[in-house]
């Protein structure tokens, strides 16, 4: 089932919606792999959980990518990063142990909910909430991290999309949440990967190319594909009409989060 040319469409689309939305890729990833998985005959059983760690293991080198050029920046606010990302490790491993409790349907529908928070985030422009706090002390950033990082990992995604509202309402600016945000995807998807592995090894029915519930080859070709294609997003989203294409945008999401939820892959 080793479908390169798929892993490459699907990681060029998530580079682009990356870039050009400010999204994670795991929103485009995780359905586009179940889709693919359940049409190669991957059990249902196992589909969803596959998709989730193989969007993580490609989160690692996209996050990887994109740290150095925050810091190169000077974004990321390390004194915030290194307490949270504790919090993130634990809760990582933790949400991708609750995911190899769940079963399929149950991943699909929390992944579909959370899907349609975002959409509907994007299709009525809603901004993160103003300041109404500082940041927390040490102890209160890794009991955020332990959350954020329990719910990304549980859903394959690398965080963003939790930790800039976050940081943003705890005072932070903006650029440097967004830097942040991007520091901690490393750690999440690290983790989220480590524990997708654990949660499902020895399972008997994955391909076998797979490393618990890692398959490899999507891995390899997702990497590539939105490496090269995140900075063409960021360049167009100076260029295009960004409002209405992220209610276009929304509205996919939308019409795949209620087939998720209803249970079908697409």
């Amino acid at each position: 089932m080793h479908n390169y040319l798929f892993y490459l469409a699907v990681g060029s689309c998530a580079g682009l919606a990356s870039g050009l939305f400010g999204i994670g890729g795991g929103l485009i990833l995780v359905p586009a792999l179940l889709f693919v998985f359940t049409t190669h005959h991957i059990p249902e059983s196992v589909a969803m959980h596959l998709a989730i760690g193989s969007s993580l293991a490609s989160i690692v080198a996209t996050s990887a990518s994109s740290v150095g050029t925050h810091a190169f920046f000077g974004s990321v606010l390390w004194r915030v990063f290194q307490p949270i990302a504790l919090g993130l490790l634990i809760g990582a491993l933790l949400g991708a142990q609750v995911a190899g409790l769940l079963s399929g349907l149950i991943l699909k529908r929390i992944f579909a909910v959370f899907m349609l928070i975002t959409a509907a985030q994007m299709a009525f422009n809603r901004q993160p909430p103003a300041p109404s706090q500082r940041l927390p002390g040490k102890y209160g950033l890794v009991g955020a991290g332990l959350i954020i990082g329990s719910v990304s990992s549980l859903i394959g995604i690398g965080g963003g999309s939790l930790m800039v509202p976050y940081l943003s309402w705890c005072g932070t600016q903006m650029r440097q949440a967004i830097g942040t945000s991007a520091a901690a995807g490393f750690p999440i998807a690290m983790a989220g990967t480590t524990g997708f592995i654990i949660a499902g090894w020895g399972e008997p029915i994955l391909p076998s190319a797979a490393t618990g519930f890692v398959y490899w080859p999507a891995v390899g070709g997702i990497v590539v594909a939105s490496i090269l294609t995140a900075p063409v997003g960021a360049r167009l989203a100076h260029l295009l009409p960004a409002k209405a294409l992220k209610r276009i945008f929304a509205a996919f999401l939308f019409v795949v989060s209620a087939r998720l939820f209803m249970g079908a892959g697409y």
